[in-house]
């Protein structure tokens, strides 16, 4: 019998442990019918502020992984998110391939990345030019636009917000991400990529798409709508960008 109240869909969702902003996304977004349960990956050191600092940080989410997982399985979600982007582009498109069927192989489950959910939205979209910024290390960004670039797409320009603790990455107000906005427009970016699951950008990016007239994609409203449509929920979502409101 269906969940009382995910009878459409349980979304098992990964997370780590210092992340304040997925959970509050996805159940502000989520249609009736769909719930959503978080596996959290422990992380003992938020230190982001070098490369060294983040690959340390990317150490931790490996071997926490397969915890959370086991502990999320137990209320027997029917489709699984990484709810954390920066591991699904690691490696390029065959990096984030070898991560999904890892999770497959844990789980039985159909999964969703920040990556194959970005590859997606951009295919269905129709963009191929992109813009794209995050609150990484320059270590991380050059792993972003790897993986943008072997999936046939054009990186015209790429930023980082340098965060210097995970937890900080949910304290980037509206006012610095429209100001990263408009500095990596141009004409020449027929979309802009927001990754980094721990900022708040799903309302800015709905409002951006109307001054800059063009896709701005949140990578946790990117991620639901790739769920959702797997699990065959085709609702259409205001207030989260185009992709969510009309595709």
């Amino acid at each position: 019998m269906p969940d009382v109240l995910g009878y459409r869909a349980k979304l098992g969702v990964i997370i780590p442990s210092t992340n304040t902003v997925v959970e509050a996304d996805y159940n502000r977004l989520a249609p009736p019918g769909v719930t959503v349960h978080t596996g959290r990956m422990y992380l003992e050191r938020q230190a982001l502020g070098s490369d060294a600092d983040f690959e340390a940080v990317l150490g931790e989410i490996r071997r926490s992984l397969d915890v959370a997982v086991r502990d999320l399985l137990t209320c027997e979600p029917d489709y699984l998110v990484m709810g954390m982007s920066a591991e699904t582009f690691w490696n390029g498109v065959e990096g984030n391939a070898r991560f999904i069927e890892r999770l497959r192989a844990r789980t039985s489950l159909e999964v969703s990345t920040g990556a194959s959910a970005c590859r997606a939205a951009l295919d269905a979209l129709g963009v191929r030019r992109i813009a794209a910024f995050s609150p990484y290390q320059p270590v991380a960004d050059r792993q972003v636009e790897r993986f943008f670039t072997e999936a046939g797409f054009d990186v015209v320009r790429i930023t980082g917000l340098r965060c210097p603790t995970a937890t900080a990455i949910a304290q980037v107000g509206p006012d610095e991400l429209r100001r990263v906005l408009r500095q990596i427009d141009s004409p020449d970016a027929q979309a802009i990529v927001q990754v980094g699951t721990n900022l708040s950008m799903v309302a800015l990016a709905d409002e951006a798409e109307g001054w800059l007239g063009k896709p701005v994609l949140a990578i946790n409203a990117v991620t639901l709508w790739h769920a959702l449509r797997a699990r065959g929920i085709t609702d259409r979502i205001a207030g989260a960008g185009r992709l969510l409101r009309e595709l």
